[in-house]
């Protein structure tokens, strides 16, 4: 059995602190759609698929009208994700960064230019910035959910405590518990 990474819902997605309300969120359906539509009419017209498109997106040389478009699109994106969570603070602003420095050099064995490793995103204090406060906020659903269900579970015992009747004591056992009785 392989103990490579994988993805699994109930790990990853269930447990995403989404925003509040996001399933009815027009402003979040419509930056998603207007960007995966005009990605998707992008890709057919130039006969790309998606690792192409998005090799000429992270490219800082790439300046078609098109790729400018969906940088612009990817950018209205992120601005309606951070305002479905409130976080109007945070800057949408993308950077041309180098995703690593490769320690080899810029010549591959063959002794061409090697094609650094360009990514369009957000600056790394960005990019932390939003992951700490993703991360408080499942830590604070992860609470609030632990006090809901500690406070149903007490619900629930006081619910058939008051449901059973006091039982009354036999003659002649006085200060005798009989634990058949108790249960």
């Amino acid at each position: 059995m392989k103990d490579d990474l994988r993805y699994t819902p109930s790990d990853c997605f269930e447990t995403f602190p989404f925003p509040p309300n996001w399933k009815q969120n027009k402003i979040l359906e419509q930056a998603g759609r207007e960007y995966y539509e005009f990605r998707a009419a992008l890709m057919v017209r130039n006969d790309e698929g998606l690792t192409k498109t998005y090799n000429r997106f992270h490219n800082p040389e790439e300046n078609s009208p098109d790729i400018l478009k969906l940088r612009e699109l990817h950018a209205a994106m992120d601005r309606a994700v951070l305002e479905a969570y409130g976080w109007t603070d945070i800057s949408t602003d993308c950077q041309f960064l180098l995703d690593y420095e490769d320690e080899d050099g810029d010549e591959d064995t063959g002794g061409r230019k090697r094609k650094k490793p360009w990514r369009y995103r957000w600056p790394d204090e960005v990019r932390d910035e939003v992951l700490a406060r993703l991360l408080a906020l499942n830590a604070q659903r992860a609470e609030e959910e632990r006090i809901a269900a500690e406070a149903a579970e007490k619900a629930e015992m006081g619910a058939s405590s008051a449901t059973r009747k006091p039982r009354k004591a036999k003659k002649g056992n006085a200060g005798q518990v009989n634990m058949e009785e108790l249960l």
